[in-house]
């Protein structure tokens, strides 16, 4: 069967559809840039946490006596 025009397409359905196609990308980006578990994020602020602390610890004092 030869067609001599294109197929019929809903404008408004071929809109929709691209825009839910990029977004789907954009959303994907966005996940490996900035998608970290709530666990993952937990653990670094508690790694984060505790090298304040060691960091503290080591910290020299200014003695008065001297």
């Amino acid at each position: 069967m030869r067609k001599t025009l294109g197929d019929v397409v809903n404008l408004h359905r071929a809109r929709k559809s691209r825009a839910r196609t990029q977004a789907q990308a954009e959303a994907a980006e966005n996940r490996v840039r900035f998608g970290r578990t709530k666990a993952e994020r937990g653990a670094q602020a508690a790694e984060e946490r505790l090298k304040a602390q060691r960091l503290e610890g080591h910290a020299r004092t200014e003695r008065e006596d001297l």
